[in-house]
This record gives structure tokens, C-alpha cells and sequence, in this order.
């Protein structure tokens, strides 16, 4: 989904509508961090009195701020919804912990925090950071008593890897959203945002993680939870668990690849069979798929009794929390598609092209002004690519890898800084018994260091594109 303008180009100058462009990013932070008004209310009214201001005529309003919402959110509604149920349905089931338990035997005691983050790396594709970390407490706070150590050896690789899978790989809100809005191909997102995750991770995740928990002090381990959800009597297999995690991931890269051989010529088009795999591997039915896969191997197969009403409220338990990241995110559309529509976006080409920076640079540092600015790694990314669609737009013809080079660099900026005004700060730094300055000193240098090295890596990506 590209957005397009939707409205006649208005005659004022540039200087007025880069004033405009100013003065809309300049309300909505105040908006988000003054007056502590919803984010998807404040991309609502920014996008209208933008629209307003820059001469979009009465008629025209509603069409040009409704028509990029509803195409927003026909790509990621479905992406979003699917990821949150697969990943209820895994953690509810127990699979988090006969995932780590099973890694740390196979790892060994004394390479459990590796254990510990590949288990997180795997259990990180399709739930958030917040609900995965939660759900992960319980192992790191028994394995960290049982081995010693402090807290934080075990804990900071962890969630170290939540942040490289939550930034920079689908079905994650970020990366959706923001390739949603600028057009991008989900499933090259997902191979670009793994080809650069990994090595990010076992760097800047790992063992960052590692370096900084032993210079710092011995945590012991807080007595805040109790254990995680898992069916002691029937749990599910380790070979389930991957099944379910990995499957989504194979469909979409087998779409990938077959869709980039079709288009080369390699692969015959009419092909019935490559069709259907390329069908079944586009994003929303693979999550799809997998997420039905989940319920029967997960509930309907280890569940006894009625199953029926549970599992509405598995699916009803996993939506919920998610609605709002929707509707922000169709509202970072609108936004993107008002300064599309505007002309404002032309006018913001031109002085980025006056600056000589390209694109994925310009991008990576505007999302880092908005993480920075108002705390969410979400907004943040989907703010970023609302501003930068009409960039990349006017750009021309982008290839598909490219365009999934910036998708990645928008978010990776989009994690950096994490600090005081970011609620997953709080959360990490309160379950781990930290304190404030602790918690700058190593939650938010891995992130940083998260966030800058998928910048420079994916930058390689881009010049080679």
C-alpha cells in the first residue's frame, strides 16, 4: 500500500507548508507529552487541522484523511491481530517455559543466558516485548536462584533480544505499520529485518547484555510473581513449540522467494503449485495459518473438557490489548497521507534533498527525535514513516529491498534512547528491581546499542540494493 495524493496540489509556497510540517510534529509532541492525550486522538486532530491549514477544501476533507486510514489499516489490522493471538495462545499454553527449560538443557548451566536469549529470540517473533518479558520473568527469576550470579546475567540477554525482535521484525506493530505506510513489502521486512536482527542481536543483545551485567551490582532476585501459566499435567512438546513459532516464518520466506524468481522470469507464472504457496506464504494467511495451527495443537488437542468458550476467550484476551495499537496506527497513516496530500510532502523532499542526506539517514534520525521526544517505540515508528512517505514517494521507484532497508532503519532509530518516558523502561527496570540510573546505565544502552547497529548494518543492505 503506497499512499497517493487525494486532493488537488494547493499554491502556497514552501516555506509555508514546511512551516506547516513544523508546526503539526511540534503539536502532536505536545499533545502526546503535555496534555498526555492519546496518541491515536492526537494524530486524528493533527491530521485534520494540518489538512485544514495547508487549504484542503471542505469536500476533499474527509477522503483524504479517511482514505489512507482504511488502506493502513487493511494491511496491518489482520498482521497485528494474528501476531497477538499466536503469541497468547503459545504463552498461555506453557510453551514459554518448555522452551527455555528445554534450551537451557540443551545449552548447559553454563551458557544459560544464551539459553535464556535464543529462547527469548524465538518467543520474541510473534509476542510484544511487554507480555513476552512478563511471561518470561518466572524462568529468569528461577534459574537465576538456582544458578547465582545476580539477576541481571540472566536477565539483561533476555531482554536484549525481546528488543531486537520487537524493533525491527514483523508481525511487531513497528515494522508492520511502517511498511505499511510506506508501501514496503511485509515479508522483505521480515527477511531484512532477521538478516540484520541476528547479528544485532548476538551483539548488542547478548553479549552487551552480558558485559554489562557483570559490571554492575548483584541483583538478587525480586519476589514480584508467581509461576507462569503452564499445564503441569499435559505440556506441550518442545518440537510443538517451534512448529508453531517457525512456521509463519517459512511460509513467508518461501512466498518471498518465489515471488521474486516469478517476477525474474525464473519461475513460470501460470505454475498452479507456486501460486498457491505464494498465496498461502503472503503475511496475513500465513499468521493465519499458524495461528489455527496453534489452537488445535495448543488447546483443542490437550484440552479434555469444552473447549469452545475457552478459546474465545484466549482469542478475546489476546485482541483486546492490541486495538489500540491498531487504530494508532491507521491514525500514523492518515497523518502520512495528509502531508502526501497536502503538497506538504513535495515541499519536505526538497529540503531533504537540500540537506544531501539520503533517505534511510533522514528517516533513522527522525525516529529517533520521536522516541526520544514521547517515550513509544511505536509511535515513534509510525509517526517517522507517516513523514517520510511523501519522501519516498516523490523518490520514484524504489526497489523492494530498498524500500525495506529504510522500513528497518525507521524503526531501528525507533528504539534507541529508551528512558524515562517510555513505559517499557519502567516495566523492565521495576520487575528487575532496579533502580532509575541502573536502569539507564544498561536497559538503555542495549537498546541504544540495538538501534544503531541495525542502523549501520541495514545501511549496507541499502548500498548495495
Amino acid at each position: 500500500m503506497v499512499l497517493t495524493p487525494m486532493a488537488p496540489e494547493p499554491t502556497m509556497p514552501t516555506p509555508a507548508l514546511i512551516a506547516i510540517a513544523v508546526g503539526a510534529v511540534a503539536l502532536l509532541l505536545f499533545l502526546i507529552i503535555k496534555v498526555r492525550l492519546h496518541a491515536f486522538f492526537s494524530l486524528i486532530i493533527v491530521s485534520l487541522l494540518t489538512a485544514v491549514v495547508a487549504g484542503v477544501s471542505a469536500s476533499d476533507l474527509l477522503d483524504t484523511m479517511l482514505g489512507p486510514f482504511g488502506e493502513t489499516l487493511a494491511t496491518v489490522a489482520m498482521l497485528v491481530g494474528f501476531g497477538a493471538v499466536l503469541g497468547r495462545l503459545v504463552e498461555t499454553s506453557g510453551g514459554a517455559t518448555v522452551l527455555a527449560e528445554s534450551l537451557i538443557g540443551r545449552f548447559g548451566e553454563k551458557r544459560a543466558p544464551l539459553a535464556l536469549s535464543v529462547a527469548s529470540l524465538l518467543f520474541g517473533f510473534p509476542i510484544f516485548l511487554d507480555a513476552g518479558f512478563i511471561v518470561f520473568l518466572p524462568i529468569i527469576y528461577t534459574v537465576a536462584r538456582r544458578l547465582g550470579g545476580g539477576l541481571l546475567l540472566y536477565a539483561l540477554p533476555s531482554t536484549g533480544a525481546f528488543l531486537t525482535m520487537h524493533a525491527l521484525v514483523p508481525p511487531h506493530p513497528g515494522p508492520v505499520a511502517a511498511a505499511g505506510i510506506l508501501g514496503a513489502d511485509v515479508g522483505m521486512v521480515l527477511v531484512i529485518g532477521l538478516l540484520v536482527g541476528i547479528p544485532t542481536w548476538y551483539f548488542a543483545g547478548y553479549h552487551l547484555g552480558i558485559w554489562l551485567a557483570k559490571r554492575s551490582p548483584e541483583l538478587e532476585v525480586p519476589h514480584l510473581l508467581g509461576d507462569p501459566p503452564k499445564d503441569t499435567e499435559n505440556p506441550p512438546k518442545f518440537g510443538t513449540i517451534l512448529l508453531v513459532l517457525l512456521l509463519p516464518l517459512v511460509l513467508i520466506f518461501i512466498n518471498t522467494g518465489l515471488s521474486t524468481l516469478t517476477a525474474e522470469g525464473l519461475l513460470p507464472e501460470g505454475n498452479l503449485a507456486i501460486q498457491i504457496l505464494i498465496f498461502i506464504g503472503n503475511t496475513p494467511i500465513a499468521l493465519l495459518i499458524s495461528s489455527l495451527l496453534a489452537m488445535y495443537l495448543l488447546v483443542i488437542r490437550r484440552q479434555t473438557g469444552p473447549i469452545g468458550g475457552k478459546l474465545e476467550d484466549l482469542v478475546d484476551d489476546s485482541l483486546a490489548p492490541v486495538c489500540s495499537i491498531i487504530l494508532i496506527t491507521g491514525a500514523g497513516g492518515m497523518f502520512g497521507g495528509v502531508l502526501t496530500s497536502t503538497g506538504i510532502g513535495g515541499a519536505m523532499t526538497d529540503g531533504l534533498d537540500a540537506l544531501g542526506l539520503p533517505l534511510i539517514v533522514v528517516g533513522f534520525l527522525i525516529a529517533v527525535i520521536m522516541r526520544v521526544a514521547q517515550g513509544s517505540a511505536t509511535v515513534a515508528g509510525i509517526t517517522a514513516a507517516g513523514l517520510m512517505a511523501p519522501a519516498v514517494n516523490a523518490a520514484g521507484d524504489m526497489s523492494t529491498v530498498a524500500l525495506a532497508c529504510i522500513v528497518v532503519a525507521i524503526v531501528a532509530g525507533a528504539i534507541t534512547f529508551s528512558h524515562v518516558n517510555d513505559s517499557g523502561f519502567w516495566l523492565v527496570s521495576r520487575f528487575l528491581g532496579m533502580g532509575t540510573t541502573l536502569a539507564l546505565k544498561t536497559w538503555t544502552v542495549i537498546a541504544t546499542a540495538v538501534g544503531f547497529m541495525a542502523f549501520g548494518l541495514v545501511c549496507i543492505v541499502y548500498a548495495f540494493a
